[in-house]
């Protein structure tokens, strides 16, 4: 007969997990694995709320399977190395992304590629080598490979800077791959989110002129003061959409919704790159004539490897890139998912763990 979560292994452990596709968070007994070698044992202070977690909590890409304990945007203190630890000692300020584990051998682990491992582990909702669930961040502890482990730079707030640990890597990494760094280009930020405010900023730090492309003409005051933004797109302004054709190189588009892709298409330059990192749970529509009659680009990108990771977080130390938040307690979290399915939120909640985490 196999165990229940909490007789699972020998570390007691207690979070807020989902039981069923209803997705409502409530109190949660379970373990951890005893710190190996080659672990580092974490108390967690922080952890944001990833729209991939509301996803999850509800099943609503088939294929979660309860209970569900989401976050993957961890930030906390190394309690316990193990032995053949060098890079993380007791005290540590740490963080934790979507993956602890991978097969470290494939072709892609070997370029420090992990995050598209076919083998890979996500931090939550997953099946670890050893048989066990992964459960994630809204949790007191979490016990990590140190190879998954980041270190998070001293001056880099450890609340406002959890959800860079997926926010932040989710549009850096294609920004670095397809070339989206240029200074003086022009790039455009679909979507105002949680992950489509850390791109305008981002995009800012590079050297880009930023257009933010919105259906929601009252954050146009916010991106531009606030965030930083040159410009801001209302997307549902025929004749201003029509004035903006063909003017942009790059369009990050980081909506989790179903939407239509021929205006973003539209919006390019010949030779224009749109690169999707938002997770709809429909398929959308690809309109064929506009890419073969502008040489464009459609692409997708998945967070990145660990070193990258790294290289995210310090870059956004050196620019004093955080995440704009909404602090909450863990007994607030039901009503944090329901504003965040309805984009109630500027723009990412995180848990205070540490401080309202009770049994």
């Amino acid at each position: 007969m196999a165990k229940s979560a909490e007789e699972e292994h020998p570390v007691k452990a207690f979070g807020w997990a989902a039981k069923d596709t209803s997705g409502t968070l409530s109190p949660f007994n379970f373990s951890r694995r005893e710190n190996g070698d080659d672990d580092v044992t974490i108390k967690i202070l922080y952890c944001g709320v990833c729209h991939s977690d509301l996803h999850a909590i509800k099943n609503e890409w088939g294929f979660s399977y309860y209970p569900v304990l989401p976050g993957h945007e961890i930030v906390g203190v190394v309690t316990k190395a193990g032995s053949n630890v060098e890079k993380f000692k007791v005290g540590d300020r740490v963080g934790v992304g979507v993956i602890v584990n991978s097969c470290k051998s494939c072709e892609n682990c070997k370029q420090d590629l992990e995050n598209y491992c076919p083998k890979m582990v996500f931090t939550y909702n997953s099946m670890n080598y050893d048989g066990t669930k992964t459960y994630g961040g809204y949790s007191d502890l979490v016990v990590v490979d140190y190879r998954y482990v980041l270190r998070f730079p001293d001056n880099l707030p450890l609340d406002s800077g959890a959800p860079l640990l997926c926010a932040g890597i989710t549009v850096y990494s294609p920004m670095k791959y397809y070339g989206m760094t240029e200074p003086g280009k022009h790039l455009g930020v679909a979507g105002l989110g949680g992950l489509g405010h850390v791109a305008v900023k981002l995009g800012k730090a590079f050297g880009l002129k930023v257009t933010v492309i919105s259906s929601s003409p009252k954050k146009e005051s916010e991106a531009i003061s606030k965030l930083g933004a040159d410009a801001f797109l209302v997307s549902s302004d025929p004749e201003k959409v029509k004035a903006a054709v063909g003017t942009m190189d790059f369009i990050i588009d980081t909506i989790a919704a179903v939407h239509p892709l021929a205006p973003l298409l539209g919006l390019l330059k010949m030779n224009g790159k749109l690169i999707t990192v938002g997770l709809p749970d429909k398929p959308l529509e690809l309109p064929i004539f506009p890419l073969v009659l502008g040489r464009k680009l459609v692409g997708g990108s998945d967070i990145g490897g660990i070193k990258e990771t790294q290289e995210m977080l310090d870059f956004c130390a050196k620019h004093n890139i955080t995440s704009e938040i909404e602090l909450i307690r863990m007994d607030y979290i039901n009503t944090a998912m329901d504003r965040l399915a309805k984009s109630d939120v500027r723009y990412r909640f995180v848990i205070d763990v540490s401080n309202s985490l009770t049994k």
